[in-house]
């Protein structure tokens, strides 16, 4: 497995600090949150862009995966939600990103299967992939995999599996890698006080069943990437990311075949 780190856990620290605790901290890669806080998102002109992409390339780090906001599943009209996810996709191939994290935001699988294969060709050709995380009203793996299962778009579509939220919502981890084992690309990974409350807590300290998780990847073999999601940005109380990076790279080392 390979280790990330989300800028979610840098709030007003910049590209240039998230490069530097990225790279002082024993990560391969960084998963960059698309907002116009942290100087990343699809308004970038082709220099911005190119910055971008330089930056992390000196450093020595890959970008492991760029952390949408589009709601695949979500009510309304399908071209605006296309429209973003686009943009979304050329932007990762700018900057040499593999995927883009999408949410579902709504429970209709057949409306996220309409959108997935709307921007399946223009993936295809960028060389990217649509990366669905186990999150809001689909919030456990079986039903991610559903989504996935009946898009049909393994080249261009894939499931994220966030640690906290299938096991909240009542998923134990082996049924939620049992069910995404045929879409899994991407693990996020974290530790919370309890499936009722989800202020953040250094690796170990918490609920999150992350030892039965660490087992369940290892025996499946997954060795892509893990990216550590520490959610500053919205529990802004909590230690600096730096403080909890060690026990992520720790838990990466310890599960890694």
């Amino acid at each position: 497995m390979k280790l990330a780190v989300s800028t979610l856990g840098m709030p007003g620290e910049g590209l240039d600090r998230a490069i530097e605790i990225a790279a002082g901290h024993g990560c391969q890669g960084l998963e960059l949150r698309l907002h116009p806080d942290t100087g990343v998102h699809a308004g970038l002109d082709p220099a911005a862009r190119e910055s971008v992409r330089k930056r992390i390339e000196q450093a020595g780090l890959e970008i492991s995966a760029l952390a949408g906001y589009a709601g695949v599943c979500e009510a309304g009209p399908d071209e605006p939600v296309v429209e973003a996810l686009l943009a979304d996709l050329r932007l990762a191939a700018d900057l040499g990103a593999p995927g883009v994290r999408v949410f579902p935001r709504g429970d209709d699988p057949a409306t996220g299967v309409r959108r997935l294969h709307a921007v399946s060709g223009t993936a295809a050709a960028l060389g990217c992939r649509v990366l669905v995380e186990t999150h809001d009203s689909m919030a456990t793996g079986e039903a991610v995999a559903a989504l996935l299962t009946q898009a049909d778009l393994p080249e261009t579509t894939g499931a994220i599996w966030d640690l906290l939220h299938p096991w909240r919502h009542g998923e134990p981890p082996a049924r939620t890698l049992a069910a995404l084992a045929p879409h899994l690309g991407y693990v996020q990974v974290k530790d919370a006080v309890s499936a009722q409350d989800t202020t953040p807590v250094p690796m170990g300290t918490g609920s999150v069943p992350l030892e039965e998780s660490g087992e369940l990847l290892r025996a499946a073999g997954f060795g892509g990437w893990v990216s550590l999601e520490w959610e500053r940005t919205w529990y802004p109380q909590v230690a600096p990311v730096e403080e909890i990076l060690p026990g992520a790279a720790e838990w990466v080392r310890r599960f890694t075949s």
